[in-house]
């Protein structure tokens, strides 16, 4: 129809390789408007559709990758992710283009720690940390990510290239190993030996802030009538009760310890003499006031000390010891005070 003419097509040169073309053939007509010529003009296009299916390849080939793969620009703006990310995230990729990746920021970092991702990132350098990050339903994952910037020809940073693992299972079944080497078992308190780490620790630092600590070492009353009349399984129950209602009594601060079978210490931190017994009354009232449905009423005896300038760690835990002994010798169901 003698019209305009663009398209794409294969050229053959002399040894036969094959080339693209962008073709363009246009009409020219005389002046009665008569067709007289064609002008065709070819450009070889060759170069630009090899690097258009490398970028294709490449793109389908950071798709299917099973880690998270983000691409920005020099500004931080999401260009390019995968479906990996997607999948991990929760996002789909239209919603995340053009925005930035603080929006999977969780809040569980500091300030310094994405100055230091910037600062890093500006000199050209990889940044590559754990990151602990928030979905789109705002649940919490962790990341192990390496941050690369991508440079012109000239050095200048032009995007960022973000490689992610989701390490969330290994992170909780680390998380859960931690937790079981320093819990107990039966009632989930800090075992004997996690505690003894807390309770050093808490008195190095007294010592070293002049800060005021106290001790309450407690232990059920005639546990041992418990278990001999009502079996192990009735003890065992007695015991996490007692565990339940010592953690509800006492403050978010304090740590209560499972220091050994009906035998509890709980660690009063910045408490003096006066509150710390207010506080260890309460406890021997609420346990009682706990009813067993076998044993019936249960009972508690209480030692408190309050750290003395001249005590040596093992010299205060001795005193609430001491203590303890006293309120079992003067009738049980009492708290004693170290002098």
């Amino acid at each position: 129809q003698e019209r305009y003419f663009e398209g794409t097509t294969y050229n053959y040169r002399k040894d036969g390789s094959s080339y693209v073309v962008h073709w363009n053939i246009s009409p020219v007509r005389d002046e009665n408007g008569k067709l007289t010529h064609f002008v065709s003009v070819q450009q070889d296009i060759s170069e630009f559709v090899r690097v258009a299916r490398h970028n294709q390849l490449l793109a389908r080939a950071l798709d299917a990758t099973s880690d998270p793969v983000v691409v920005t620009d020099a500004h931080a703006h999401i260009t390019f992710v995968n479906s990996a990310f997607s999948r991990v995230t929760g996002y789909p990729v239209t919603e995340v283009m053009g925005k930035t990746p603080a929006m999977l920021r969780s809040g569980q970092h500091d300030e310094a720690f994405y100055a230091n991702l910037r600062k890093t990132l500006t000199a050209g350098k990889d940044f590559r940390a754990t990151f602990i990050n928030r979905r789109r339903d705002g649940s919490i994952y962790h990341a192990e990510q390496s941050i690369s910037p991508v440079m012109d020809e000239k050095g200048r940073i032009t995007h960022f290239v973000s490689v992610t693992k989701d390490i969330s299972d290994r992170v909780e079944k680390e998380q859960g190993l931690i937790h079981d080497a320093s819990h107990d078992t039966l009632t989930d308190l800090y075992n004997r030996r996690f505690g003894e780490q807390v309770l050093s620790s808490s008195f190095r630092q007294a010592r070293a802030l002049g800060g005021v600590i106290s001790l309450i070492l407690c232990d059920i009353d005639h546990f041992k009538q418990v278990n001999d009349r009502f079996g192990h399984p009735t003890g065992d129950r007695v015991i996490v009760n007692v565990a339940k209602a010592l953690r509800h009594t006492v403050r978010g601060r304090d740590a209560v310890i499972r220091w050994g079978g009906e035998e509890f210490l709980v660690l009063l931190d910045d408490c003096p003499a006066e509150p710390g017994q207010q506080l260890a009354e309460r406890m021997r009232a609420r346990l009682e006031a706990l009813q067993d449905e076998e044993v019936g009423r249960i009972t508690l005896s209480l030692g408190l000390a309050t750290l003395a300038a001249d005590d040596t760690l093992e010299q205060f835990i001795e005193r609430a010891d001491t203590a303890l002994y006293a309120a079992k010798q003067a009738g049980r169901n009492r708290v004693s005070v170290a002098p």
